[in-house]
């Protein structure tokens, strides 16, 4: 079967595709076959931590497919089973998964939709959520929000009924963003936002930040922050993973600042996430009031295409690949 493959060289990421057997499930493992995989960004930003130098691994992890075999000791599922979740190695025909990690795909999601509806939205679902604590009538605050993590944010915001404020360098992206129920745009990609968000808050300052820009907004977001606010720290596109950290306002004003990723999760970890996304999040997609946005669609082939339109920061939303 066809199966791209990434490793870190020359300060990139490469990709390369390689012919190789169709894998098998382990125990506690369901395979698939996989019709869609989404990009997520982290996964082509060299040095990022999720790879080594010099050893290439299979590409992407989430995807959306059909059941075609089981594992010993796999019960919930059965074959044909129309399902989506984590998959390492998602760029491919094929793939396996933990069965425990696996979602039913809502009937009204096409493949795409399915494929982009787990990583991003278990970032959310902790960061506004579980830990964010956000509730309806309260203010949120989301620097980068054309990213896919962003885009998913201000839908679950929206569905909670949050008022949200988004930060972005595009203006076409920010009006498009408006239609999804953005209450405030914030034209930058500079640290000068603070002013504008506390006049949109009344001099209150926002109740939950979501940075997925990185350091060189990290001062700026606390200075948004109003009293007993939390801070989703969630991703450093521009390189900057230092930042200057304002204590006093940390102390006077009972702020929260918490990191989310996964690069340090065991299996465990994994699976108690997964069945708190399903329990709590997942219902807001399948009944309707959140929907995956699928900016473009590539064949599995052009994934290279797809990793540079990603790297060109020309979409709004998740870039997904057919395999078809």
């Amino acid at each position: 079967m066809k199966s791209w493959w990434i490793r870190t060289a020359n300060g990139a990421m490469e990709l390369e595709l390689r012919d190789v057997p169709v894998p098998q499930p382990g125990p506690g493992q369901v395979c698939i076959r996989i019709r869609a995989a989404a990009l997520n960004r982290g996964e082509f930003i060299a040095g990022h931590g999720l790879h080594t130098a010099s050893a290439a691994r299979p590409a992407g992890f989430e995807a959306s497919g059909e059941v075609t075999a089981l594992g010993a000791g796999v019960t919930r599922w059965k074959l044909g089973d129309r399902v989506m979740g984590r998959c390492d190695g998602a760029f491919a025909e094929h793939g396996c998964m933990t069965a425990d990690e696996v979602f039913a795909a809502p009937a009204r999601l096409t493949w795409e939709q399915a494929a982009a509806s787990t990583v991003v939205f278990l970032t959310v679902y902790e960061a506004l959520m579980a830990h964010g604590r956000l509730a309806a009538g309260e203010s949120m605050l989301v620097t980068g929000i054309s990213s896919g993590v962003g885009v998913a944010a201000l839908q679950v915001g929206k569905a909670l009924g949050a008022r949200v404020i988004g930060t972005s360098g595009s203006l076409d992206k920010l009006e498009r963003l408006k239609a999804l129920g953005l209450d405030v745009a914030l034209h930058t990609r500079e640290p000068d936002f603070a002013p504008a968000v506390m006049q949109a808050t009344q001099n209150q300052g926002v109740d939950l930040v979501v940075n997925n820009v990185g350091g060189s907004v990290f001062a700026a977001c606390i200075d948004t922050m109003g009293f007993q606010a939390r801070l989703a720290m969630v991703g450093y596109v521009d390189g900057q993973v230092e930042a200057r950290i304002d204590l006093a306002a940390l102390h006077s004003k009972r702020l929260q600042l918490f990191g989310v990723s996964n690069k340090m999760r065991t299996t465990a970890h994994r699976i108690a996430a997964a069945q708190a996304l399903e329990r709590d999040l997942l219902p807001l997609i399948a009944d309707g009031r959140v929907t995956p946005l699928v900016d473009q669609v590539f064949a599995l082939d052009d994934l290279p295409t797809a990793q540079q339109v990603m790297q060109a920061n020309q979409h709004l939303g998740k870039l997904v690949v057919r395999v078809d």
